[in-house]
């Protein structure tokens, strides 16, 4: 009975103390910075900022491109001088749905949030939490590279995809379901084929490393602190990372395949978050642009954007990949979550992703705050003219079917690859 009493006398200390640890105030949760007024400003849609784009022709070539057999929905923006000008949607979101792509339709990026990977990194970089030049061993002690090299490989490397493995390693084992986290320890079971930071070779396991860098050092799920640091201050409302981030949406795009048949809904990339994870509509690819125009620096400053759009390697193989448009396109590099090509003797910055079902693309030029961004919901790479014809205008050069919409599929120069898992190497 003595014992009985002690027990619960010892209960019920137990419960007022919890009771008490509930009571006392607990740190306010960081509440995510607001967009300015002028990044309202930004969000909305000008006509007065329209200079060189012929948006009726634009509008024209993107009715036609629809209609092929391909396609299922596809929506496009275009920045001119710093503001969005252009914002569209064409097709439908499920193939025979009737259901309309908008504006407001939200895909999925792909391989395009590298460069949000990058921009996180290179942010808490500025911000004195990490050093880009310092062994990724430092930061992300789950990726193991062969013979020790995650303490020769820099986080630059990584973002950079100079980490020494062959092309998407284990993109496959990926692909078969299995931890992405286990996969990044298991790379140092591979040979190397190069030092780091000797050659270049298009990298999905590796590369998401960089989110369990931001994870470490802001204390957050990925997903957390980018929606926090840039999505939220930028005035992205609809961007996510995550498959919930998608099918919570009114209106979302089906993944198909290219004839059309609507395809399941896979988590994989999702789950390598860094590489491929990103979701949003197509004002909020616009504005996500803009901000990596400089238009945004309380957001992302001018150091970060010279930071990450850096030539720091060639890539001549992309220029293989890209051979549709050699005409005007001349030396291609890779920085930190971007590519950079010298285009009819102009600087522009970009990159391109797909995943199954989905494709997208961004290129602009820094210089004159213009630019393009298209997602799409199947899997061809007819589309990714568009970006050329979009620069021509911006350039004032003659024009080029690079769409093709005037070819026949035998008459068609392969367009150029979507790069998620495929990337292909170039050494130094």
């Amino acid at each position: 009975m003595q014992k009985a009493h002690k027990y619960g006398l010892g209960a019920f200390v137990l419960l007022m103390g919890a009771s008490l640890l509930a009571m006392r105030p607990h740190p306010a949760e960081p509440v995510s910075p607001k967009p300015t007024a002028a990044h309202l400003k930004l969000a909305a849609l000008s006509t007065d900022a329209r200079r060189d784009v012929d948006y009726r022709l634009l509008d024209a070539r993107l009715r036609q491109l629809i209609t092929k057999p391909t396609m299922v929905g596809l929506a496009v923006g275009v920045v001119e001088n710093g503001r969005i000008t252009f914002l569209k949607g064409y097709g439908e979101t499920a193939a025979g749905s009737g259901d309309p792509v908008t504006p407001e339709t939200v895909f999925r990026w792909a391989s395009c949030s590298k460069g949000v990977a990058a921009t996180m990194v290179a942010k808490l970089a500025e911000q004195g939490k990490l050093d880009l030049n310092a062994p990724v061993a430092n930061y992300a002690p789950d990726l193991k590279l062969p013979a020790g090299n995650e303490y020769r490989a820099t986080v630059g490397d990584v973002l950079s995809h100079r980490v020494g493995l062959y092309r998407n390693a284990f993109d496959n084992k990926l692909e078969e379901g299995q931890d992405p986290s286990m996969l990044r320890a298991s790379l140092s079971q591979l040979n190397a084929t190069c030092q780091p930071g000797t050659c270049w070779s298009y990298q999905n396991i590796a590369y998401d490393s960089s989110s369990e860098i931001v994870s470490r050092l802001t204390g957050m799920p990925y997903e957390q602190a980018v929606k926090r640091m840039l999505f939220d201050p930028i005035g992205m409302t609809s961007g996510s990372v995550s498959m919930n981030g998608l099918l919570s949406n009114k209106s979302w795009a089906r993944p198909h395949s290219v004839g059309r048949r609507e395809l399941p809904m896979v988590d994989t990339y999702y789950k390598v978050p860094g590489a491929g994870g990103i979701n949003s509509n197509i004002k909020d690819m616009s504005l996500w642009m803009l901000a990596q125009m400089g238009e945004m620096p309380d957001v992302v400053d001018n150091k970060v954007l010279d930071t990450i759009h850096a030539p720091y390697v060639v890539t001549p193989t992309e220029r293989g990949r890209m051979r549709k448009f050699l005409e005007r396109l001349g030396t291609a590099w890779y920085g930190y979550g971007w590519r950079s090509y010298d285009y009819a003797g102009h600087r522009i910055v970009g990159h391109r992703g797909g995943i199954n079902g989905y494709r997208s693309l961004i290129l602009f030029d820094p210089a004159k705050k213009s630019g393009v961004v298209a997602l799409w919901n199947s899997n061809t790479s007819q589309p990714g003219g568009v970006e050329f014809e979009v620069m021509d205008m911006l350039y004032h050069l003659p024009f080029r079917d690079w769409l093709e919409l005037n070819k026949s599929p035998a008459q068609s120069v392969a367009a150029s690859d979507a790069e998620p898992e495929n990337g292909g190497g170039d050494r130094s």
